[in-house]
Order: C-alpha cells, then sequence, then structure tokens
C-alpha cells in the first residue's frame, strides 16, 4: 500500500505503525496528490491511503486519478460534508479519520481492498443525517465560470486554488463564490459542493 500525506511526521507515523500489523505491506509513502499519482503509477499498490487536503493536487482529485487503478481510503481530521461527499463520487472506497487505532485502520485496509467500502463512525452518521436530510433542489443556471468555479469548490479545492487553475485572482474567485452562495441559497462551501454533486455538475 502507498501512504499520501503532505505532513512528513504524520506519514511516515502511520507507515511504521502498518508495517506491524500482519497482511499490510507499505511500499512507499507520498506528500501531495501529484506524488502519489505518479509513484502509483510505479509502484502499483493495491491500497492507496490518502489525505484530504494537501499542497497543489488534493486528495479528493488525485482519488479520482487512480480511479480503477488503486482502492483509495481517505484518511484525514476533516469530517466536512463537501469533502466527504466530493471523495465518495471520485471513487474512494471509505472515509477514515485520524483517530483509528492502529489495529482497527489495518483491518479497515483490508476491508476496503476486498471490496467493502469503509467509513469511520463519525462519517457513517453524517452520511446518514445527509440521506435523511435531503431533499430536491430546483436546478439553477449559473454562468459558465461560475460553475467552473463550483466544481472546482466541489472538489475541495481551496480560493488559491481555484485562482491559479482558472487564472483569476482570489478576489475574483471570492466574489463568485459569494455570487454562487446566493444564486443556490446555500449558506456555505459546503451545501453549495453537495448541491453540485446532487446535479452532476463535476
Amino acid at each position: 500500500m502507498l501512504i499520501a500525506d503532505d505532513e512528513r511526521l504524520v506519514r511516515e507515523g502511520i507507515a511504521a505503525l502498518l508495517v506491524l500489523q500482519p497482511g499490510i505491506d507499505v511500499v512507499g509513502t507520498a506528500e501531495s496528490g501529484t506524488e502519489a499519482v505518479e509513484s502509483a503509477a510505479v509502484l502499483a499498490p493495491d491500497v492507496v491511503l490518502m489525505d484530504v487536503r494537501m499542497p497543489g493536487m488534493g486528495g479528493v482529485e488525485a482519488a479520482a486519478l487512480l480511479r480503477g487503478r488503486a482502492t483509495v481510503l481517505m484518511l484525514t481530521t476533516f469530517d466536512d460534508d463537501g469533502y466527504i461527499v466530493a471523495a465518495l463520487h471520485a471513487g474512494a472506497s471509505g472515509y477514515l479519520l485520524k483517530d483509528l487505532p492502529a489495529a482497527e485502520l489495518a483491518q479497515a485496509i483490508r476491508l476496503a481492498h476486498a471490496g467493502v467500502d469503509q467509513y469511520s463512525a463519525a462519517v457513517s452518521a453524517r452520511l446518514a443525517a445527509m440521506v435523511r436530510s435531503r431533499t430536491p433542489r430546483p436546478t439553477i443556471d449559473l454562468t459558465d465560470r461560475e460553475t467552473e468555479v463550483l466544481r472546482l469548490l466541489a472538489t475541495g479545492a481551496a480560493n488559491r486554488e481555484i485562482a491559479r487553475t482558472l487564472y483569476l485572482s482570489e478576489g475574483t474567485v471570492k466574489n463568485h463564490i459569494s455570487s454562487i452562495l446566493n444564486r443556490l441559497g446555500v449558506r456555505d462551501r459546503t451545501q453549495a459542493a453537495i448541491y453540485a454533486h446532487e446535479h452532476g455538475i463535476l
């Protein structure tokens, strides 16, 4: 398996814990989504343990690029609805929080590799709450630029990443996001991301 996390101590610590677990073979580590995709092409891991937020390419975008090539498990401290939904739409086979004991994490990796999606208890609760509260929203026309911004926002990209991708200033991105929230009638980025996934904007 491959471990991708932008914090060196975290990824090395996770690797050190997992190599002690039966049936887990850590073939490498990566510090960004880009490096994870490149390393996976060379090392061909069965499972990639992926952080959500990393400099440059984030974990959600990397998961989408690895779809069909490796089982991707998100491992993060962020239990944000938007990230969870984006990760699942990108093809991740689970969403775990970093408070898992090593033995439970190893078991989740084995099960994910066997085809059983894995979620931390807190994430399962949030998914259940989203399903219970989900009501269809009417489709709202956005400008082409707003759609581009929303599409990137829904992948978990920060304003700076959106600005860099679309060759805009961060101020312009903020203005677009404010307009998007007003048009959709939602209160924050998370709800906007959920709207994007519900309406196939990705």
